[in-house]
């Protein structure tokens, strides 16, 4: 049984991966500021579930605050996952600071804390935006991060800088995982499935920027939190995608929410946002190499399983804001 520190452990990644090694019977110590980037009840929600299984202890910090450097270097992890972070293409366009305190300064401290801990392993959680604009498709880890074409991107690079910087100074086993549109049961709201399963079945508009054919290889949520666990064994330093490789387009997924609820959409068309990807998909060839990893669930097992989740809490989950 090992003790493992997960920050954001009350977001959407965070938590799954909290659950998942819980029952496997680790410990988990977890750190969240429980912001309210999105609406707080999705945290609250998370976290209550958390806080009913043993082997879960939970501090509220924020890991950008330098003052929680001391409040963990007297503990001992196996691996430190660092899933705190701000995200959101569009919002890091508005207020690019605190995507730089949460995932520039806030990678820092918790490599800081690896260092001091004598942590061995730490992984960070990156993203498919960190491609840009013309990757080849379906991309490799080698295709070219340099020309982010947002903030939130362009924060996500620099705390990949900052961890190889930190596997050569100190000899750390330290894994990027860029992450591929994740989506599942108690996922984030800010974000297309969880709008679009809320807005059908509530009878609302359903709103898409631009013509609604970008399209994007979605990443089921288990998928996601079991190549996380996978990734914790030593691996000197690598970069690894983890996506689905199922690829739809945003018309293609209304249409299939309306197959497995029943319901028909009534769509608004809105301006198409400059800082949006058109499209990505993974390749996670390197991912099955060295992880053994790769995606268990498809787009409609996955969403069906998202639609029951959001039937059974739906007396609340219906007043989720999602604008």
């Amino acid at each position: 049984m090992s003790n493992y520190l997960i920050t954001g452990a009350a977001g959407f990644i965070g938590a799954r991966t909290s659950e998942i090694l819980i029952q496997q019977g680790h410990t988990v110590t977890g750190i969240d500021n429980m912001n309210d980037a999105y609406d707080p009840r999705m945290k609250e929600y998370r976290l209550a579930k958390l806080q009913a299984l043993p082997g879960f202890h939970f501090e509220r910090a924020d890991i950008s605050d330098k003052n929680i450097i001391p409040l963990l270097e007297g503990q001992q992890f196996e691996g430190v996952i660092n899933l705190a972070a701000r995200a959101g293409v569009r919002l890091s366009v508005e207020n690019p600071w605190v995507f730089i305190d949460s995932n520039v300064t806030g990678t820092l401290n918790m490599l800081e804390v690896c260092r001091r801990t004598g942590t061995g392993t730490f992984i960070l959680a990156s993203t498919s935006s960190i491609y840009g604009a013309n990757p080849a498709y379906p991309t490799p880890e080698s295709a070219s991060s340099s020309e982010p074409l947002q903030p939130y991107a362009a924060s996500k690079k620099g705390a990949e800088a900052m961890t190889h910087a930190y596997h050569h100074l100190y000899d750390m086993n330290t894994t990027v995982l860029r992450f591929f549109t994740v989506y599942g049961p108690a996922g984030r709201p800010d974000l297309a499935l969880f709008r679009f399963v809320q807005w059908i079945l509530e009878g609302r508009p359903v709103y898409i920027f631009g013509d609604g054919n970008q399209s994007r290889g979605f990443t089921y949520i288990d998928d996601i939190a079991n190549g996380i666990i996978a990734a914790l064994k030593p691996l000197g330093h690598q970069v690894i995608n983890l996506g689905g490789h199922e690829v739809i387009s945003i018309n293609g997924l209304v249409t299939l929410i309306e197959d497995l609820t029943g319901k028909k959409a009534n769509v608004i068309h809105e301006a198409p946002n400059p800082a949006d990807m058109f499209t990505n998909w993974a390749d996670v060839s390197k991912a099955e190499e060295l992880l053994g990893w790769s995606p268990q669930y498809n787009m409609r097992s996955g969403t069906q399983k998202l639609i029951e989740w959001y039937l059974a809490e739906r007396s609340w989950a219906n007043k989720v804001l999602t604008l």
